[in-house]
């Protein structure tokens, strides 16, 4: 029954919404075509903060300054019992998701998916957040100037996050 419910359920909702809407006497084409407009003005809007972060990240990785930083955080992880393998990852998922889950797929790749350093890794990659993606994103589109506490509170939440993920697959695992 689920099986045929998921396999249902977008199509009807592609035609039942505008159904709706005719009925409602709403122009529907003129609104979608609207909010396509729309649409793409967010996109040119947010270009150009998606494009600085993408290259941020590229000149981070091939110059070596995540190596290099990675390397500057060892006595803490050490202490944390974090393995060295996973700082790039937790040093890169508050910028990329994509680059996160290359670092995340090399990790699972070298140490296998049911090791602890797999696990760790792939609780790491769920419970953090592109935090600096989301609020050049989000933030770019409404044009929003001044984060205020967003930023420290994303980076806070993130920090919690790696953390208790160290804790609890030790823990668990």
């Amino acid at each position: 029954m689920i099986k045929i419910i998921s396999e249902w359920i977008i199509p009807i909702l592609v035609l039942l919404i505008p159904f709706y809407g005719i009925i409602k006497n709403v122009k529907v084409y003129e609104l979608f075509v609207d909010g396509a407009k729309e649409g793409i003005s967010v996109v040119v809007k947010i270009f150009p903060a998606l494009v600085a972060m993408l290259v941020a990240i590229g000149v981070l990785r091939a110059s070596g300054a995540l190596d290099l930083l990675g390397k500057f955080l060892m006595p803490f992880t050490n202490k944390i019992g974090m393995p060295q393998e996973l700082v790039p990852l937790a040093l890169i998922r508050p910028l990329s998701g994509s680059g996160a889950l290359g670092i995340a797929t090399e990790i699972m790749k070298t140490h296998g998916v049911d090791s602890l350093i797999g696990k760790m890794a792939s609780a790491m990659y769920g419970s953090t957040e592109t935090t600096f993606y989301v609020l050049a994103v989000y933030y770019g589109a409404v044009g929003i100037k001044k984060m205020r506490h967003s930023v420290i509170s994303g980076i806070f939440a993130d920090i919690v996050a790696i953390l208790s993920c160290v804790f609890y697959s030790r823990l668990f695992f």
